[in-house]
């Protein structure tokens, strides 16, 4: 019987039917980081439970970590005891721990990626809402909450329900300043932000299938803000050139037996889908959020719709988000002032995203007034960085080069935005708080959006300001 991904990777993983109708599932690689874990190993200790399997538990530190200045001890005292709390767990448990003098460091849906840690054909849990970013290597990966992050560490399982699968088809060529981040966005602004309840997303088509691994992780990141669990795409070569030689991966016999195994689990031609999508690749644009979730976004070119236009269901919502935003219904979101730009975050916070935007700015200044600053996902990433001198090009350009971690994304750590500032991020969420001031305004877009922003002062079409006429997506 033909089968999709999905079908192939639960059926592999499953341990048995649970009383509840829920199936027990193996969980293949398990990563944590500082924030949802404390509480899960607590509770162990409470339980006189040890960890089931060390070995397929990895660990780093991502969210609270200062990225403008990380000696120890850290000036915020819960940052320092839940980064102390982190390390005396990992030695407790035999947990490999990416710590800060590793070099190794970063956050985890960058760090599984490039040291090979996640792979294809897997289940991947972890502790944070965007663990569906590793379901860009044909990987079941998805979000868990503390207590079942105690269930992994205890038994390296976990109880859920199977999900439906909707295979989304992106087809044709992206114009020329179109990433994908800029596909994202579309997909959740056309399906809405509960337009995955219940499902897992199956990206493909011939825009996934040209897409390089880190442009396929930026998209699968997003999944959750479009409510599916995980998202993926189907392992090929391009997956397997970017695993192969990568550190905790197989290599030489090995390695071929490896890559035959992931290959069998793609998705049968034929198989079987809940529901197919299909969107052109030539109706998608330069993609800026104005509101207060990832769904509320429009073109460059395009207008704040008005509220009273929308259905019932998004009316409100629309009204709240462009009071918040400080907004007027009709007006273009071309040339809304902006007072932060930042560059970074799982979303965009690859060496594919810092090139990009690096050099377009290359002889270009940060308007007076705007703070920018741009953080690498990881300290490889940052190495690499600056060996290829990008860091050169930023801080000729005017932005803070900062060190590894989440940064402004989510705000817990210094990185704020403070009363009611404007942010051109490349992060994936534009909640309302989100980056760290109640009051605070999140636009997402992609790294050269955020460049473009950055320079102009405003929100602004990057094709017009650099001149876009061809380069790759991001």
């Amino acid at each position: 019987m033909k089968r999709n991904l999905f079908e192939k990777v639960w059926e592999a993983h499953s341990a048995g039917r649970l009383s509840s109708g829920s199936t027990q599932l193996v969980v293949g690689t398990h990563l944590i980081h500082e924030v949802t874990s404390p509480q899960a190993f607590g509770m162990l200790r409470e339980l006189g439970l040890g960890l089931r399997c060390p070995e397929r538990t990895f660990a780093t530190v991502d969210h609270i970590v200062p990225t403008n200045e990380q000696s120890e001890p850290f000036s915020d005292p819960l940052a320092d005891e839940m980064i102390r709390e982190l390390r005396r767990n990992c030695k407790d448990f035999g947990i490999t721990f990416f710590d800060l003098p590793t070099g190794k460091q970063g956050i985890v849906h960058i760090v599984g990626p490039e040291l090979g840690i996640t792979q294809p054909g897997t289940t991947i849990a972890c502790g944070d809402s965007h663990t569906s970013t590793h379901g860009a290597f044909g990987a079941i990966a998805f979000g868990i909450g503390t207590t079942q992050v105690r269930d992994v560490l205890a038994t390296q399982t976990i109880a859920m329900n199977k999900l439906k699968v909707r295979r989304i088809n992106v087809n044709g060529y992206l114009a020329p300043g179109v990433y994908a981040k800029d596909v994202i966005l579309h997909i959740i602004r056309t399906l809405g932000v509960k337009g995955g309840i219940g499902f897992a997303y199956e990206y493909g088509g011939e825009v996934f299938e040209r897409f390089t691994m880190e442009e396929r992780m930026t998209v699968c990141n997003m999944s959750i803000e479009g409510a599916a669990r995980c998202g993926y795409v189907n392992p090929d070569e391009t997956t397997f050139e970017y695993l192969k030689g990568r550190p905790y991966c197989p290599a030489g016999e090995d390695w071929e037996e490896a890559v035959a195994r992931w290959r069998s689990m793609a998705s049968d031609a034929g198989c079987f889908y809940d529901d197919v999508v299909e969107i052109d690749a030539c109706d998608i644009g330069p993609t800026v959020t104005w509101g207060i979730h990832p769904g509320q976004a429009v073109f460059i070119d395009e207008n704040i719709p008005d509220p009273d236009s929308l259905v019932d269901g998004d009316r409100e919502t629309a009204q709240e988000a462009i009071v918040h935003m400080k907004l007027a219904a009709g007006q273009p979101i071309a040339g809304t002032p902006i007072d932060v730009a930042f560059i970074g975050s799982c979303t965009n916070g690859r060496l594919s995203d810092l090139q990009e935007a690096a050099r377009f700015l290359q002889g270009r200044q940060v308007s007076p007034g705007v703070k920018a600053i741009v953080v690498p996902g990881s300290q490889l990433v940052g190495a690499l960085a600056e060996k290829q001198g990008l860091d050169e090009i930023y801080r000729q350009a005017g932005f803070e080069r900062r060190s590894a971690g989440c940064s402004m994304c989510l705000a817990m750590n210094p990185d704020k935005l403070v009363g009611d500032q404007l942010c051109a991020s490349t992060s994936n969420r534009n909640f309302k708080g989100r980056q760290g001031s109640p009051t605070g305004r999140t636009m997402l877009m992609s790294p050269l959006m955020v460049a473009a922003a950055a320079v102009t002062g405003k929100i602004s079409d990057a094709r017009e300001v650099f001149g876009v006429t061809n380069g790759a997506s991001v």
